[in-house]
């Protein structure tokens, strides 16, 4: 199969996910468990109970992701001490696609791979980057499609919201 192939079918498949039941404010999120690519530990959402989660699906092709992985990056360098997760799902065919753009844009927090897109299918993802902040017993607070000036300051204050609430 030729690689224009492969990458046709992945793109097919992650827009079928549209097809699922979206995750909404409000809602538990979907339990999931995923190899971080970046030092091989098994990451499994129900690990963060009690943390402020930030689940962000990207790709190595996605525009706005060139500002939102750097702009998470420097929130978790601030927040992870408090109790603020973020967990990236790479949604990529290739994981040397991934590899190449986080070389490009290095991360410390959690970089996991979801190459049959299950998730954006549980999560009922239709584009990318697609977030879902949780709170501390792992409800949406919100979910954040694209990523746009302004977007990394709005979040922080929504983060220290939630940071702030009891548990």
């Amino acid at each position: 199969m030729t690689d224009l192939r492969l990458i046709l079918i992945s793109i097919i498949l992650f827009f079928s996910a549209g097809a699922a039941v979206a995750v909404t404010a409000g809602d538990k999120a979907p339990e999931f468990s995923r190899v971080d690519m970046l030092d091989g530990q098994r990451h499994n959402l129900a690990d963060y109970a009690g943390k402020v989660v930030y689940v962000d699906f990207w790709a190595s092709w996605c525009g706005p992701c060139r500002q939102s992985l750097p702009s998470l990056e420097a929130l978790y360098k601030e927040l992870g001490e408090r109790g603020f997760a973020v967990l990236a799902i790479n949604v990529d065919a290739y994981s040397q696609d991934a590899s190449s753009f986080l070389k490009a844009y290095p991360v410390t927090y959690p970089v996991l791979r979801d190459p049959d897109n299950s998730l954006p299918a549980a999560f009922g993802v239709k584009g990318m980057p697609t977030a879902f902040l949780l709170d501390k017993k792992g409800l949406v607070h919100r979910v954040h499609e694209g990523f746009r000036p302004g977007d990394a300051e709005r979040l922080r204050k929504e983060v220290l919201a939630l940071l702030a609430e009891e548990s």
